[in-house]
């Protein structure tokens, strides 16, 4: 059962003032405008200006990215007030962070209105968690930040080391960078597994814990998997960091569970008859 809460029921869209059919653009000049009102150097006298600060770059990175905001609407879809509780179970800040532009954002404002830049207000606000980085050589060159992330907090410098916030094309020739020309050792994420889980409709019907042997580790494993009553056939069940180990204190990847609703006998005869 959710818990019934005011943090659960945040909403990206709410948090930026704008409509769910918002343009770019829209969501662009919301975010510009909540920044500057928000903005700590203008708010000194005013410690909850920073928490509402970090609500609205959180809720800009995922509006303004168009595969996080289509998962996000389809949790709003599936979930309604309780979207924002599933989404931030299953992303971690640099998930939700990585390729932002908050960072240029926040420069253009230092520029136009002489406040400190990105760097140093975003190590305010996020501590340890926040890091910047710097590439050069051979005409390329580039600079971006990247966090310490763990699903709905940040993690301290024991915490796990951050990946490279690039994918595609860019991600594999910056990685190839720093890696032979820098000679860097980069952390890697591993894959994320996947698996089958049937279930009988009572245990859907009633939900609980079911047992599951994780037999895609190095050593069979049992495992409890929590079960949320009407789960529905073709949904799956995330197993943070049961999947393949990561390389170079990289994260491991998870385990998805696709549930299969095994269809009682007496129906499955009825349905050769019809």
């Amino acid at each position: 059962m959710p818990m019934r809460n005011s943090m659960n029921k945040k909403d990206y869209y709410q948090i930026l003032g704008v409509d769910k059919n918002a343009s770019e653009k829209e969501v662009r000049q919301a975010y510009r405008k909540l920044a500057f009102q928000y903005h700590p150097d203008k708010n000194k006298d005013n410690p909850s200006a920073t928490e509402k600060m970090k609500e609205i770059n959180e809720a800009y990175a995922i509006l303004s990215n168009q595969v996080k905001r289509r998962e996000y609407d389809a949790l709003r879809e599936r979930y309604g007030d309780f979207a924002y509780q599933h989404f931030r179970q299953a992303h971690s800040t640099e998930d939700i962070f990585r390729g932002s532009d908050i960072n240029k954002i926040f420069d253009d404002l230092a520029r136009m209105y002489g406040f400190r830049s990105a760097d140093e207000i975003f190590s305010q606000f996020y501590g340890a968690g926040y890091k910047t980085f710097e590439f050069q050589g051979s005409g390329l060159f580039g600079r971006g930040f990247m966090f310490y992330g763990t699903p709905g907090q940040q993690r301290g410098p024991g915490g796990q080391i951050p990946q490279i916030p690039f994918s595609g094309f860019w991600g594999t020739l910056i990685k190839q960078f720093l890696q032979k020309v820098l000679g860097m050792q980069l952390p890697e994420r591993g894959k994320d597994w996947k698996d089958v889980v049937t279930l009988t409709p009572e245990q859907v019907e009633h939900g609980g814990e079911i047992e599951y042997i994780h037999k895609k580790s190095d050593k069979p494993r049992k495992l409890m998997v929590k079960i949320p009553v009407g789960i529905k056939n073709g949904q799956r069940i995330k197993l943070k960091g049961l999947g393949d180990p990561g390389k170079g204190g990289g994260e491991s990847g998870d385990l998805y569970l696709e549930v299969k609703i095994r269809t009682p006998l007496l129906k499955k005869i009825k349905g050769v008859f019809k």
